[in-house]
């Protein structure tokens, strides 16, 4: 569960500088990362693509998922306005 928390820190708050310039905050970084490390995992796979296992292919997974999930998540909230 520590290695969850960890990649899904590390990944949102990659994600967040990416995307944002700078993150949502501790919590809401991880929760992103963690949906990221999901969403990131479904997608390459239905794209084809296999990343390596293990820490750093988990992260690289995360990052990407948590990048999409922000633009997606950005996009909807400039349509909203």
């Amino acid at each position: 569960m520590l290695y969850v928390l960890l990649i899904g820190l590390i990944a949102g708050a990659i994600a967040g500088l990416i995307v944002r310039g700078k993150g949502y905050g501790c919590l809401l970084n991880v929760i992103v990362g963690i949906a990221g490390a999901w969403f990131g995992n479904w997608l390459l796979h239905k794209l084809g693509i296999f990343v390596n296992s293990g820490f750093f292919g988990t992260l690289v997974t995360a990052v990407i998922g948590a990048v999409v999930l922000l633009a997606l998540l950005g996009l909807i909230r400039k349509l909203a306005n």
